[in-house]
This record gives structure tokens, sequence and C-alpha cells, in this order.
């Protein structure tokens, strides 16, 4: 009996202590491990979709919707495991100690032989709050100034953004028209630009002072055009927010730039991927600018480059911070935007279809899968629970429990496994899977119009400094997932009285209804997402520091506990004269003296927080935009606390809706 439950569970307790024994000892950043491991899911995949294949869909009978509604889920499931996460993955590029060696070299040599380098910061309607970080940190990279050119590129004609770059000493420059959005905005100013090296940032990032110092000395090998860095944020984009747990779980965009890109790179696939990279201004010139053909000019740039020889680096090293999407319409005006204009690279000339030049790996490699593939799959597996509990439809022709037990259960683990050591602080399956699942309701209309239809749509630009301050509801998407929660739940109800059950009594019922109990709790806590939260404070820096804090004739120790541009809290830990209304000084080593106004006293653990309204002059506020934000400090979140992040869904779900500070 006991031989009889374990044989179908064999595979599974293999594949599993295969990661559990061998894999989660191995460094993850090593390409002869990854290598194995990629290996190794990919022969268990091969093995769960022969038997897919050959037991459970071409021994299927039935009628023709029947028929086709088994091979379209199975053409499905074959387009997910053909997308080329594994191939990927199975390598890993760190190019720090190169960078290391080569930035050692470069400062060997006299400045005056450094080359020249040009600073394009484009802009449409950013307001000064925002831009103001990206000029004055792009003023302060640490290279020598007549090497180095700040140029800001308004597309709105604004006379007080021309003031203040007069003031900071930057160029400005603008245009007659908007053509082309960004990408004819940068060909303007190129137009302009004359420096050997050009580093783009978007209006929202702000690039940290030894950025040009670490990517300019890779185009010591001519070969290399651009050199991309990761993009990090300085605030919480929406889905942190909104399901309350911006403080425990990292920002959507780390599993592409922490593990993916490096991956990429170690292929020599690595893409440009707009802000926060720097190119070479001969290989611009050899493309005839920057391509203007799709709304994504930064992918078509690598591409037009390859087409002529010239290779993308990826230096994976937080070199720059920016603005995350501030709200959900920011954030889907963006993902929209990378996916059409992924999706348009298809049906252009440069193309991984059709540009000239490319290898059959680079054309495979550049083929954006992962936008086609995606969002069909996630729907594909809402609805299936919800296809067969409502008609009887099933999707497979199916042989028994224990089969899926010994075919699929390994591959699922065989999956997550793998995620949970690649990626061991950016994934969780239910809540990775439910922030899927949330943009797939938008997104997957925007794949299937651009299919049809790939140009037309305008550039759009992503809204900046649009801080949500209120409650918003994002009531498209919430009506989406009420409508499959309740007809997957109804559809489990109605085969519980066996009179109105669509279902035959079978064993694929029980698997069924374990998909759809899955399926519920995915979709609920995508649900919370819909709901966006008020942000009273974006940005705010943990400093941590000592603080001297002069207050009327009082001089008091605490601990500057958080800094922005407009705030600063103080920690003490004893009782405090200091009263609301109050001026206080706050001297913190390394930091300019900050003058503040005491406006809110609060208690934490530590003890009392006095918070503090900054009132800087011009040349202070400036020196604390280079100190908070060009390498100083970073929000990033460097190990998943699981409990915290339970916890902040359950309270999200069922608590009092909460600002952010």
């Amino acid at each position: 009996m006991v031989q009889y439950l374990l044989e179908p569970l064999a595979p599974a307790l293999l594949v599993a202590s295969f990661f559990l024994i061998l894999v989660s000892n191995w460094p993850r950043h090593r390409t002869w491990t990854r290598a194995i491991t990629c290996a190794t899911v990919f022969a268990v995949s091969v093995r769960y979709l022969w038997w897919r294949f050959f037991e459970t869909v071409l021994p299927f009978e039935g009628d023709a919707i029947a028929l086709a509604w088994v091979w379209f889920l199975f053409i499905i499931e074959v387009l997910a495991f053909g997308e080329i996460m594994l191939l990927t993955m199975s390598r890993f590029a760190d190019r720090s100690k190169e960078a290391d060696a080569l930035q050692a070299d470069f400062a060997a040599k006299p400045e005056h032989e450094w080359p020249t380098v040009d600073v394009l910061i484009p802009t449409y309607d950013e307001p000064i709050d925002v831009l103001e970080r990206s000029i004055v940190g792009a003023l302060a990279l640490d290279y020598p100034k007549d090497k180095l050119q700040v140029y800001v590129l308004d597309d709105q004609h604004r006379d007080w953004l021309r003031s203040y770059c007069e003031t900071k000493g930057a160029n400005y420059v603008t245009r007659a028209d908007n053509r082309h959005a960004k990408a004819g905005n940068l060909n303007n100013g190129l137009r302009t630009a004359s420096g050997e090296f050009v580093a783009i940032f978007d209006a929202d990032f702000v690039p940290y002072r030894q950025f040009l110092r670490r990517t300019v000395p890779f185009f010591s090998d001519p070969t290399i055009g651009i050199v991309q860095t990761p993009q990090h944020f300085f605030n919480k984009d929406p889905v942190q927010s909104n399901l309350g747990i911006e403080r425990f779980w990292p920002d959507e965009q780390r599993l592409f730039f922490d593990e993916m890109a490096a991956s990429r790179d170690a292929w020599d696939v690595s893409f440009c991927c707009g802000s926060s990279s720097i190119m070479r201004r001969r290989a611009i010139d050899a493309i005839g600018g920057i391509p203007t053909e799709s709304i994504t000019e930064d992918l078509l740039t690598t591409l037009a480059m390859l087409n002529k020889g010239y290779k993308t680096r990826y230096l994976n090293e937080r070199l720059s911070m920016g603005l995350a999407a501030e709200n959900l319409r920011a954030y889907f005006i963006q993902r929209s935007r990378w996916c059409r204009g992924g999706i348009q690279s298809l049906f252009v000339p440069s193309g991984p279809l059709r540009g000239p030049g490319l290898s059959l790996f680079q054309r495979i490699m550049f083929v954006p899968l992962s936008w086609l593939v995606q969002y069909v799959v996630r729907f594909a597996i809402l609805i299936v629970p919800i296809v067969y509990l409502w008609t009887g439809l099933a999707p497979l022709y199916f042989t028994s429990v224990a089969d899926i037990v010994y075919y699929q259960l390994p591959v699922v683990l065989a999956y997550f496994f793998l995620m949970v050591w690649i990626t061991p602080h950016r994934y969780l399956p239910l809540l990775s899977n439910a922030v899927g699942v949330f943009s797939t309701f938008r997104l997957l209309p925007t794949v299937i119009a651009t299919l049809i239809r790939p140009f037309g749509e305008p550039f759009r630009v992503t809204p900046k400094g649009s801080r949500t301050e209120q409650s918003a509801f994002d009531s498209y998407t919430f009506t989406c997932i009420a409508v499959l929660i309740t007809l997957t739940a109804a559809g489990a109800f109605i085969n519980i009285v066996p009179e109105w059950a669509p279902v035959r009594t079978g064993e694929f019922s029980i698997v069924a209804l374990y998909w759809a109990g899955v399926n519920v709790l995915v979709l609920m806590i995508a649900a919370l997402i819909c709901f966006e939260k008020p942000l009273a404070q974006l940005d705010s820096f943990v400093i941590d520091e000592p603080a001297r804090v002069e207050a009327g004739d009082r001089v008091e120790r605490g601990r500057l506990a958080t800094l922005s541009l407009s705030a600063a809290v103080v920690s003490f830990g004893h009782p405090t004269a200091i009263a609301a209304g109050q001026e206080m000084l706050i001297d913190v080593a390394g930091f300019p003296p900050l003058v503040a106004r005491a406006d809110r006293m609060m208690q934490s653990a530590e003890g009392l927080l006095v918070r503090g309204a900054l009132r800087l002059d011009p040349a202070t506020h400036d020196r604390l935009i280079v100190k908070l934000y060009t390498g100083g400090y970073s929000q990033e979140i460097r190990k998943l606390d699981r409990p915290a992040i339970v916890s902040g869904l359950w309270k999200r779900a069922f608590g009092r809706l909460a600002t952010s500070e």
C-alpha cells in the first residue's frame, strides 16, 4: 500500500531532493551551476510534454469543439514552455570585476586624454520637483567638467525650464515640433551635442556620481556600442503600495534588471533600456541616429547597432535611481508602451525577423516571446476551471490523478525551486502570479490589438510627479477579476448539487476544484491592487545617523531617522521639550545643516519621533539632492520577510486603509 502511494510521488521527490540537497548549496551566479540546473528543469519539462502529447492529447475523443479546446490548450502550454527563460537563465554575467580593472586603467590616464561625454535628459511635461533632481544630479557627476556637458531636451518650450537650466549651468535645447516623440527629441539633441559618448537619463532619473567612471571604461573595446545599467527606484510602485507591503516586497522590475538582464548579457544579447545607459556616438551615427520606427526606440537602437557589429554590455550595479510609476494609470501607460513597442519590433526593417546582420540565435533571443505569450497563458490558466465546471468540457484526455502527480507535479516543483533558487528575494508563487494576473486584463488586449494593427497608437509619456494623494479605484480590472471569481466560485457550487452538475463524477473534478481554489486566491490578491492607496511621502530615505538638534536655547541628541527634500524625522530615545511649531536646526555629519519646523510628534518602538518640515535655501537644497540621490542611499529590499508580507496582505484586505509614510 505504501509503495502504491509513493510510486506516483517518486519523480517529484527526486526533483525536490535534487534542489534541496545539491542546488541549494550551489552558487547561483556561476554559469556551470545554472547550466546544470536549467538543463535538468528542461529535461523534466520535456518528459512532461511527451506524456502530455501522447497520453492526454492524441487519445482524446470528442466533438469538434472539444477537440479544438484540447489542442488549443496544449499549443498554449507548449508556447509557455517554449519561452526562452530556461535558455536565458542558464548563464549569468557579473561584470563588476571587469569594471574595476577597466576603471583602474582608465583612471591612470591623464584627465585631458579622457573622452568627452554628453548627458541628454529628454523631458516632456515633468514638473520642476522631478526635473531638478535629474539636472542637479547630472551636473554633479564625478567627471572632469571640461569633458562633460548636460543637455536638457525640452519638448514643451517652457521658459521657466530654460531659465532654470541657465541658472544651473545646463544646456537647454528645444525644437520646432514633437515628431517621433522621445526618439525625435533625442535626435534633435544629438544635432547640438558633440561628445564622443552620450549618456541618456529619463527626466525622472538621477545618475550616481560614479556613473561615468564605471561605464565609460568599457568602451576601450571598440565593438561595444552601448553600456546599460539597471534601473532602481527611490519610490514605491503602485503594486507594492496598493498591496500594503511596500516595506517588504521589491518593485516589479527587479527580476528583469537583477537577473534576466545579466543573463542576457552572458549570451551577448543584452539590450538598451533607454534611461541609465551610455552609447558610443560613432555607433549612433553609424545607424543614422536613434531609430524612430517604433515607440521603444531603445530596443531598436540595440538591434540597429547589432546590425552594424556593435554590442551592448550590461553592468549590473546600482548607478542611478529613478521614479517608478506613481499610480496605476502611469503603470499601465508605461507597460502598454513597452508591450506595444516590443511587438512592433517584429514589423520593422531592423527588427529580429528582418534585420540584416543578425545571427539565428540573436533573432530568436530578440523575438518578444514574453510579451506575446505570458498574458495568453495566464488568461488560459484562469478560464480552464471555469469552462470545465460550467460545461464539463475537459482540457485533456484525463488518465488519473496518479498520472498528474507522476508527470505534472515534478514540473511544477522544478520551476518553483528554480525560481526560488535564482531569485531568492524576488519571488513568492502566489504573490508573483497575482501581480502577473493583475496586468493581464489590460495588457492582453494590447497584445491582440498590436498584432492586428502594429502602428498608429501615439507615444504616450509616463506621467511623472503625479503622486496619488487620494484613494482611486481601477474599476475595469476589478470588474474583470470579480467576474472571474464569481464564475469560478459559482461553477464549483453548482457541481455540489448532483441535479445541477454539468460535470460527471470523475477524478479530474478533484483537480479542477483544487485549480479553481488556487485561481480564486490569486485573483483575490490581484483585486487588492485595484484599490489605489494614498501616498503622502514617496521618496523618504532611511538615514539612521546620530543627530544634534538645536531648538531654542536647548541642544538635544537624537538620530536622523528619515529624510526627504521636504521633511526630516528625528528619533529621540528620551522625552524632549521640542514642541510643534518650534524651529529646529538639525546637524548630521556629512549633511548640510538642516532647518526645519516641527509639525508632528509620533510615538514608536524606538521612542518619540519628531517630524519637521524643511526650510532650505537653493544651495542647501541642491546639496541635499546630491547627498540623497547620487549614491549614498537606496530603497532596496534585500531580503523577503514572508510573515510580514502575509501580515501586510491580511491587513490590506481586512484592515484600515492607511497612508504610506
